[in-house]
């Protein structure tokens, strides 16, 4: 259920991350097909989630910015542990890769602040004005994982 994410997922996954309900995209041209691609080759990597072929959910880890660039689900496989098997895989790879911390951005009062702090992820601050800053070290999330 769980792959590497390949170029040929980009279309699917660009359709996951268009059909959220938060942390919604003010532009969706903002993140462009070429963004993903060099997200997974280049700067990391990313995995997707299939139900019959088609991509439910996917995650994506920065290695250049030591940051979680993305982690959608399309809403109707909400809360059937889709993102909780995405985000261990994800932070699993990027902790055999590097022991530097790793932060990501959300937005406020959304399922998904409450999703990394249930997560272990330590609040840190502001991303800048519309999101919270969390981060996780190697130490922190071996103790959680």
């Amino acid at each position: 259920m769980i792959r590497e994410a390949k170029i040929e997922d980009i279309k699917q996954i660009q359709r996951v991350r268009n059909s959220v309900t938060e942390n919604i995209l003010s532009n969706p041209n903002l993140v462009t097909d070429k963004d993903c691609e060099e997200f997974i080759t280049i700067r990391g990597k990313g995995w997707v989630y299939e139900i019959d072929n088609q991509i439910v959910g996917f995650a994506i880890a920065d290695l250049k910015e030591n940051n979680i660039w993305a982690l959608f689900l399309d809403p109707k496989f909400e809360k059937k542990g889709i993102g909780k098997q995405l985000h261990k895989v994800m932070l699993d790879w990027y902790f055999t890769q590097t022991k530097q911390k790793v932060w990501l951005g959300t937005s406020f009062n959304t399922r998904a602040e409450n999703f990394y702090r249930k997560a272990g992820w330590t609040e840190v601050g502001t991303n800048g004005k519309d999101e919270i800053k969390f981060e996780m070290t190697f130490d922190e999330w071996t103790n959680n994982s």
